[in-house]
């Protein structure tokens, strides 16, 4: 049977969303609610791409055009702000229908580039290209209760874990995207990134309901570490992350992992996916450092003639003096800006 792509549609959401949670390669960052996040916080236009066989879904690609005069990007990406993407069908020639329909879509659309970030796409297309060799992520299963999954953090992390037991660090579970937006941008601006704007975690929490919370970690009644973490098909991804000073000095974000891992298996989560980072990097060297072994990321590439492969790495050099300056600006004036100078980023 013929194959038709075509851009989901208000009455596509709940087939969608049926798909990605049947499919073995649909992910969190697959989901429908997705195009309501980024087009609500970050401006962007998305184009979420089905494919059908008489009538049934067989495949889907999430799209979204991504504009920025700021960091001069005219793209098509699958999916922005997300670490994984990328199309999944029922079979190789769904897969292939939905990025030719998705070429097409970008030269519509006058766009430069088209970006896809599978976590793991061997298919070599002619004409694209892998991405530059910047991302690993790190995922393992869990062991199946706590003692063991103790036992199984290398002996210096678990020192650190231990330490934040025995200060009595506690932590709770709890829907508050205001706290966490104030631990998390504390920790970003130390980082010298821009913030996102605080209405994209109150989005992440109302769009995807019980599969997103926040876990706070607290000294006596103190909040200094918190983790926003999605839980989804047997996995739970801490995703966003922040914290002061105080967290660093207490072992604060060792406990506060060790508390997810320990959420996880409470839940019955048999995989915790750590995200990715970028190489030689602080939280790479972290996230190594708990055991997880890094896996290159497989992201590719079609430009357009003359089009380069965008640059919005922080570690490139050209911003390294920005991120500098950016780091002695008053806290308020980051959070007025940042959210302007993220939304192009993804």
């Amino acid at each position: 049977m013929s194959i038709t792509c075509r851009v989901m549609t208000d009455d596509d959401r709940a087939r969608w969303d049926d798909f990605v949670l049947a499919h073995p390669a649909g992910h969190f960052f697959h989901r429908a609610a997705w195009q309501d996040v980024i087009k609500t916080a970050f401006g962007q236009r998305p184009y979420f791409m089905l494919a059908e066989r008489a009538g049934a879904i067989c495949g889907l690609l999430p799209l979204v055009h991504m504009k920025s005069r700021l960091f001069h990007r005219n793209t098509l990406v699958s999916t922005p702000f997300c670490v994984y993407g990328g199309p999944i069908g029922s079979d190789d020639a769904v897969t292939e229908a939905l990025i030719e329909a998705a070429t097409g879509m970008m030269r519509q659309l006058g766009a430069d580039s088209f970006e896809l970030r599978s976590i793991d796409d061997p298919v070599q297309r002619p004409g694209w290209q892998p991405g530059p060799p910047i991302y690993d992520t790190f995922r393992r299963t869990l062991p199946p209760d706590e003692d063991a999954c103790l036992k199984s953090i290398p002996r210096k992390q678990r020192a650190v874990v231990r330490k934040g037991i025995d200060l009595g660090l506690t932590s709770r579970i709890d829907r508050d995207w205001r706290r966490f937006f104030h631990l998390y941008a504390e920790s970003v601006h130390n980082l010298g990134t821009p913030v996102f704007p605080a209405r994209y975690f109150r989005l992440l929490l109302d769009c995807f309901g019980s599969d997103a919370e926040v876990l706070t970690v607290y000294d006596g009644d103190a909040p200094i570490c918190a983790v926003l973490s999605f839980a989804y098909k047997g996995e739970i991804s801490p995703y966003y992350a922040g914290g002061g000073t105080a967290a660093r000095g207490k072992g604060g974000h060792d406990f506060m992992y060790w508390q997810v891992m320990r959420r996880a298996i409470a839940l019955g989560l048999a995989t915790f996916d750590f995200g990715r980072s970028k190489r030689d990097t602080g939280p790479h060297k972290f996230k190594t450092n708990w055991g997880f072994t890094p896996t290159p990321l497989g992201y590719q590439f079609l430009l357009e003639p003359g089009a380069t492969l965008p640059d919005t790495n922080p570690l490139s050099p050209k911003y390294q003096r920005k991120i500098a300056l950016w780091k002695r600006l008053p806290r308020p004036l980051v959070n007025a800006l940042g959210p302007i100078i993220v939304r192009g980023l993804g």
